[in-house]
């Protein structure tokens, strides 16, 4: 019996983390499935605990030998000047991505939850499937980069592309460039890439421009919605709509694999998008209905990045959830028949938040205020509209 949707956690993904004052820390995750199951949306039983770690091959797929073997040499080298000379050597040692014990264990974890969650869909056991941990975008073959180590979503879409010969339709909606998975794929005419960011002119890691289109025979096959600071819900949604409906008619994929990072929100402290969380029960309902029409509702969800933890990724990530196995409180959610959050996830996590948490899965409206260029600002984002689907 094929299942609906599937929802994968490997434990060791926990272990991801770089440092104590590190802005990317892996309770979001634990924070999220904690929130599902008080909702009663998900139980332990629908948990899938992946109990392996893929192997080196897995991960060559995509990163050369020398950096995956650097990676684990950080674990076991003694001598502190070899061992600063082999992380600055290939990006563990910058602010945004220090190396740390486990690091290898924890991060091929991730990949393993990834790839996991593509085969669920791809072998057909499943039509959906989540891995909240996966999505570290920024990673390259030879280096880390942006607090990602192993690129799993490349990686698992390699293993698609390898193991079952289809189209992949890749879908961003990090408010950072998906750069990594972009440039794993820029020549592949069987892989069609789409993010949508802030701009890289403001924001890391400065790539994404519209004009970044493939080379060779990927070209045409790649697609970056650029948009302004300070964009807000009417106008992020305006230019996801009109230009990944656009992508997807004439690409015509046979799966997608989603990357939803979270922080395009007006909380988010690494950006400048103004969004609120209307966007992220928006974003995987567009899914949903595109899956099951071009894709035979394969698709496969990842998570990302989202910085403000406690009141923005768990409620966030929720609603890929609620949507996937067609919850009805999803649509309670959007209609506002269901305001409040669970009392017993407020209760239990309040007293470790730095901040007042939500009480409500929607945002207090007030509680964002409204961005006086507005007009301006959408103009310019129907302006990008326009430069991006002006070939299709």
């Amino acid at each position: 019996m094929v299942s609906n949707a599937i929802f994968i956690h490997h434990s060791d993904s926990s272990g991801y983390k770089f440092h104590d004052d590190h802005p990317f820390d892996p309770i979001r995750q634990v924070l999220t499935i904690d929130l599902l199951k008080e909702a009663q949306a998900l139980t332990d039983e629908q948990i899938i605990q992946p109990d392996y770690l893929i192997d080196e091959n897995m991960l060559r797929l995509v990163h050369r030998h020398d950096y995956v073997q650097a990676v684990k040499l950080l674990d076991t080298e003694d001598d502190p000047r070899s061992k600063a000379v082999l992380a600055e050597q290939f990006g563990l040692q910058t602010e945004d991505t220090p190396f740390f014990p486990g690091l290898h264990k924890a991060a091929s974890a991730i990949v393993t939850g990834s790839v996991e969650a593509a085969e669920a869909v791809m072998s057909g056991r499943t039509l959906h499937a989540f891995h909240l941990a996966g999505g570290l975008h920024h990673a390259f073959p030879d280096r880390a980069s942006g607090f990602c180590v192993y690129n799993d979503a490349s990686i698992a879409i390699t293993h698609i592309r390898n193991k079952y010969n289809a189209r992949v339709l890749y879908i961003d909606t990090d408010v950072h460039h998906g750069d990594g998975v972009q440039w794993s794929f820029y020549d592949d005419s069987e892989v069609c890439t789409y993010s949508i960011h802030e701009t890289g002119k403001y924001l890391f890691p400065g790539t994404g421009y519209a004009y970044e289109k493939g080379v060779d025979q990927g070209f045409g096959t790649c697609f970056n919605v650029p948009l302004e600071p300070f964009t807000e819900d009417e106008s992020w949604l305006e230019s996801f709509n009109v230009t990944i409906r656009k992508v997807i008619e004439a690409f015509k994929p046979d799966v997608i694999l989603s990357q939803h990072g979270c922080d395009a929100h007006a909380y988010d402290p690494l950006s400048h998008i103004h969004c609120s969380m209307r966007i992220y029960q928006e974003i995987p309902a567009i899914l949903h209905e595109l899956a099951h029409t071009y894709t035979e509702g394969r698709w496969i969800a990842l998570g990302g990045g989202g910085y403000d933890i406690w009141r923005v990724v768990p409620r966030a990530w929720s609603q890929v959830w609620l949507e996937m196995t067609d919850h009805p409180l999803a649509e309670a959610i959007r209609a506002h028949e269901v305001e409040a959050l669970p009392a017993a996830w407020l209760e239990r996590w309040s007293s470790a938040s730095p901040v007042p948490l939500p009480n409500n899965w929607q945002d207090d409206s007030s509680a964002i205020p409204p961005i006086p260029r507005r007009d301006i600002i959408t103009e310019q984002n129907r302006n990008t509209q326009s430069i991006v689907i002006q070939d299709l």
